[in-house]
């Protein structure tokens, strides 16, 4: 009687077997398909957001933020060597323009340092009278002209325009080196340098040699002249503002020189 048991229940599985193996394929894979499911599923992540899913917020803006941070990356450039001395200029790309990263110290006529100090010449560059700056840049550099100082403004500023000599509201900011600037009481009017320019307060000389304003002031030439015989139009970033702006003076007095690319 138990043997027959055994054989009937043998005989109901051998049935099954005939049975599944006559289906058609499709309720096969349906059959295994519903077993996975029941197993139950795994999601696959990668960079903490599971496949197939919407980024969270928090990665949406950590994306976004990274993307705003490499776009406004200033490109720097292999440092320059001024063969005439040797001296080294750090360079950066802004916008088309490639400028020197620092302000010129190339010891020429007409040009001294800031209280004839060579300290000063170290941290700031020389400064130049007028005559000497058209002639101090390199070769395949140039003093820029005010065209120049306003493509520079207006890529900055994000804004298009004519207008020349241009004032910018914001660039002052943007330009400054995040540290050394403060007026005379020491309330720091430091910038944000976003764009490696790394403006540095110089300050200047009037024609009777009197110096002023390091620290606080940084003025540099421009090409073009206002009068022919007398003024040429400088550029200017002040501790207490964000502004950059221009204007013009004697050509005698002495302003820092900051050389473009050809």
């Amino acid at each position: 009687m138990i043997f027959f048991e055994k054989n009937i229940k043998f005989l109901v599985l051998l049935g099954f077997f005939y049975i599944f193996l006559q289906m058609p394929r499709f309720f096969i894979l349906l059959l295994l398909a519903l077993v996975l499911v029941g197993c139950g599923q795994k999601k696959v992540v990668v960079n903490n957001e599971p496949i197939g899913e919407k980024p969270s917020s928090s990665s949406a803006l950590k994306s976004s933020s990274s993307e705003k941070a490499e776009e406004n990356k200033p490109e720097e450039e292999k440092p320059f060597i001024d063969s005439r001395d040797g001296k080294k200029y750090k360079m950066v790309k802004i916008g088309s323009q490639t400028w020197m990263a620092k302000n010129l110290n190339y010891n020429a006529n007409g040009s001294k340092c800031y209280e004839n100090k060579p300290a000063n010449c170290d941290k700031y560059g020389r400064l130049y009278d007028w005559g000497a700056a058209l002639k101090a840049c390199p070769k395949g550099w140039h003093l820029p002209k005010n065209e120049d100082w306003d493509k520079l403004y207006r890529f900055v500023d994000n804004t298009s325009g004519t207008d020349s000599p241009y004032i910018s509201e914001t660039a002052g900011k943007y330009l400054k080196t995040v540290s050394g600037w403060k007026d005379e009481k020491g309330k720091p009017g430091n910038g944000t340098d976003d764009y490696g320019f790394s403006a540095l307060p110089g300050g200047f000389s009037d024609h009777d040699s009197r110096f002023n304003f390091a620290g606080c002031w940084a003025v540099w030439w421009s090409a073009s002249e206002y009068d022919h015989d007398l003024y040429a139009y400088n550029q200017h970033i002040i501790c207490t503002d964000k502004v950059a702006y221009w204007s013009y003076n004697d050509k005698n007095y002495f302003f820092s020189v900051r050389c473009v690319k050809d």
